[in-house]
Formats: structure tokens, sequence, C-alpha cells
């Protein structure tokens, strides 16, 4: 088995909780459109959802920020996510897990996040990610197996040199694993026992030093 160079890291909902997106995409969002439409906030959440159900989360578009903010005819979007700056939350083992493995790996992100949540989402790391990749913004595609293929290169790397963790069982585990990356998906309710669940961040670096 090839040695691990790179650990490549989800984001949301694996080092940082889902607070931050919730606030912004249900509460920031159809606020401004309350305003911009002139109606109840309750009116513009249920027809902003409507909207969000009608793109749905197998198109890149649903990730983007931008292009919401041009469908639903909205100004500055960069204010909004500033003023939910203090919404992001680290998942308690995660700074320290983080630092551990900083000490031993170059540390990358591979996200489905938009560069615009970047800054947010990292600014409380407490570490320096070699690299961090936007499969939405960087290469206008959801995390499919030619994503993670991507950053292998750009990485210059091979796939089975790189071990990758993500809560999405679909973007982080099965699409990483089919482009040959060493995949572990992310369950915080529990592992199952199969070597390639992990239940937090420090199970995962658990794994890794009994597998090497």
């Amino acid at each position: 088995m090839a040695r691990i160079k790179i650990i490549s890291l989800d984001l949301e909902g694996t080092l940082v909780t889902p607070d931050f997106s919730r606030y912004v995409w249900h509460e920031g969002v159809p606020a401004l459109y309350a305003r911009r439409h002139k109606m109840s906030f309750e009116q513009a959440k249920s027809e902003v959802e409507r909207q969000y159900d009608e793109v749905g989360d197998s198109r890149c578009e649903w990730y983007d920020i931008r292009y919401w903010f041009r469908r639903f005819e909205l100004d500055d979007h960069a204010s909004l996510l500033a003023s939910y700056g203090n919404r992001v939350v680290y998942y308690p083992e995660v700074p320290k897990i983080l630092e551990m493995l900083a000490g031993e790996y170059p540390l990358v992100i591979s996200s489905g996040s938009s560069r615009e949540f970047m800054p947010y989402l990292l600014a409380g790391s407490g570490v320096s990610f070699t690299r961090v990749f936007s499969s939405i913004s960087d290469y206008g595609q959801l995390k499919t197996p030619d994503f993670y293929l991507k950053v292998c290169r750009e990485m210059s790397v091979s796939p089975a040199e790189v071990a990758h963790v993500g809560d999405n069982r679909l973007y982080d585990f099965i699409s990483a694993g089919e482009a040959g990356l060493r995949a572990y998906h992310l369950d915080r309710n529990g592992g199952t026992g199969d070597d390639s669940v992990v239940s937090g961040l420090d199970d995962f670096a658990d794994l890794l030093k009994r597998t090497g």
C-alpha cells in the first residue's frame, strides 16, 4: 500500500458545523429577499426555500451564492457573509487534531463550499493549509471523482498517496474512493465497525496511526 503523503479534508460538516451556512441560506437570504420584494420574512423564507428545492443540491448553482443573489435580485453578498462570521463553529476535537496532523502531513481542503465562504469557514482553524480547493469555484463541478483527480494533479501526488475524510457519503467517500484516494466517511452518529467509517476527526487520526 502506498504511503500517505497528503491529508485531504472536507470542510462543512467535517471541520465546522453547518451553522454558518444554515444562517446564511435560511435566515440571511430570506431576510434580504423579504426586504427586496416587500413581503413578510415567513413568506420570503417559504419562497426562497421553494426555489432552492427547485434547483436541488445535485447542481453547482445550489452552492453558489453569486448565482442566488442574481436570481433573487439582491445586492452585496459579502456583507451578508460577514454579518454571520460569528456563527462559524468548529467541532470540539478539530483544532487539536488539525494541529497534530499538520505536524505530520501537508493538509489540503477539498470542499464543495464556494470561495466566498472560505475566509469565514477557515478563520478559526489554527493551522495553515497547504492548498484550499473549492470544487464549485475552482472547477465548476461537484465533488466528482474528476475533481479529486484534479486535486491530486495539482499536488503532484498519486491518488493512492492521499487520504481524504468527509461527512458526505457520496461526495467525500464514494467519489474520492472511485478516484483512487484512500477515502473515509465521517459519521458523527457513530462508526459501524468498518475501518472506512470514522466517528470524528480524532477517530480518523487514530486510524491513520493504526494503519500507518
